[in-house]
């Protein structure tokens, strides 16, 4: 019993720091991604988004977020009147990494950058599936010099 209760305490804490990690890197006003780079529903509709080449999942990826997200998202995740742009600097890797993305379409995740309001969980989707549209994200802001490298932890 003492074993089992060190073990689930050990696994509470980890929980409680990747938690505090997350909330972290949506971090104060002071960083790169505060105040001053706050977003309103006005500033969500990009240019043009380039496609690009995509990978075999990020393909599987398209599909899946054409169906449950570009609804708020847009068709090429430049944003809607209901929704922020995926292909932007706020959703690069450093900032919202992989996890933040399934947590979001997991759980949902409160507005924090933008004014559109929470975003509720999408409970169609599997892990798996999250992660092709995480690939379809990501190669889509490779091809637009948001990043330039799909992280290695993405999996594509």
């Amino acid at each position: 019993m003492t074993q089992f209760l060190r073990n689930s305490g050990i696994a509470a804490l980890m929980v409680l720091a990747a938690a505090a990690m997350l909330l972290a890197a949506c971090g104060g006003a002071d960083d790169q991604y505060g105040d001053d780079q706050a977003h309103d529903t006005d500033d969500a509709a990009s240019a043009e988004v380039t496609t690009g080449e995509l990978s075999e999942a990020a393909l599987a990826g398209e599909k899946l977020f054409s169906a449950n997200c570009s609804a708020c998202h847009g068709t090429t995740a430049n944003g809607t009147s209901q929704g922020p742009p995926l292909v932007h600097q706020i959703y690069e890797p450093s900032h919202h990494g992989n996890a933040s993305f399934v947590i979001a379409v997991a759980r949902g995740v409160r507005a924090h950058h933008w004014d559109f309001g929470n975003m509720p969980a999408v409970p169609s989707l599997e892990i798996e599936q999250i992660h092709q549209v995480i690939c379809y994200i990501r190669e889509l802001q490779l091809a637009n010099g948001i990043i330039d490298d799909v992280p290695t932890s993405t999996p594509c």
